[in-house]
């Protein structure tokens, strides 16, 4: 089915449909369609827009992104199908490695992911050959690579699992994650959340790494006022104030219940 752009849930839609067609690829484990659609409804009460709380967050992870000493991009099967070429972009951008990490994982499954990776433009792609394990996790979300997460500084991973976020920060990273819900426990155990759709906010790092990339070799910012900046930012402050705008939207627009 084609769908018109004049739709409007066009963009929602595509979304879907992007999603189905990694199903059917294998790129996409079941249950990742499942997850999709419990982020979208918060999508919902955030207005399917990108509000100051993420925009905030998103300047911060820049910072972290572009002084990091060894950044890596964590990829899972819904973020592969929505934003590859993004990911690749970002990752160009920043001359760091892509990691394929899964919880429903098969060896097959990987090889896909990484191959659907380096089709849209990803130079290093990891995770076919783990050779190391995160402490304190029992399933496949352990597996990792030296090369890429277990030595990484700062990990950005978009639509994460709560218990490996958690392992994350244990093993001493600084972790980024893009979550829709800010109650969830990846949202309040990562370093900077980014309360905002994929879509959206994959492209807003992009631009934000570049600028800050630019301001920093033009002198225009210095290091010192980067770390101030990330220093000065609380992931629990900031995810207070999301719940907040969510729940003021809908005070301010007098929407009836009844």
């Amino acid at each position: 089915m084609k769908v018109p752009e004049s739709h409007p849930r066009y963009l929602s839609l595509i979304t879907r449909d992007r999603l189905v067609d990694g199903w059917k690829k294998g790129l996409v484990a079941t249950q990742g369609l499942i997850a999709h659609g419990r982020g979208e409804a918060f999508d919902y009460l955030l207005g399917e827009t990108t509000t100051k709380e993420a925009e905030a967050a998103e300047l911060v992870a820049s910072y972290m992104l572009v002084t990091a000493k060894k950044p890596v991009i964590s990829v899972n099967g819904n973020v592969g199908a929505l934003v590859p070429d993004g990911i690749a972009a970002l990752s160009d951008l920043l001359s760091c490695p892509v990691e394929v990490n899964i919880f429903h994982r098969t060896e097959d499954r990987v090889r896909r992911l990484a191959q659907h990776l380096e089709d849209h433009g990803c130079r290093k792609v990891l995770g076919e050959h783990p050779d190391s394990r995160l402490e304190g996790l029992d399933h496949a979300r352990a597996l990792c690579t030296r090369q890429g997460i277990l030595n990484s500084d700062v990990v950005l991973v978009p639509l994460e699992d709560g218990d490996r976020c958690q392992a994350l920060r244990s093993a001493g990273k600084k972790v980024i994650t893009i979550d829709l819900n800010p109650l969830s426990r990846t949202a309040r155990t990562a370093n900077v959340t980014i309360v905002n759709n994929l879509t959206r906010s994959v492209p807003n790092l992009i631009e934000g790494c570049r600028v800050a990339m630019e301001a920093l070799s033009m002198g225009r910012l210095t290091l010192d006022d980067v770390e101030k900046e990330i220093a000065s930012f609380s992931n629990e402050v900031n995810l207070m104030r999301v719940l907040g705008a969510m729940i003021g939207r809908y005070a301010s627009e007098n929407m009836s219940f009844e």
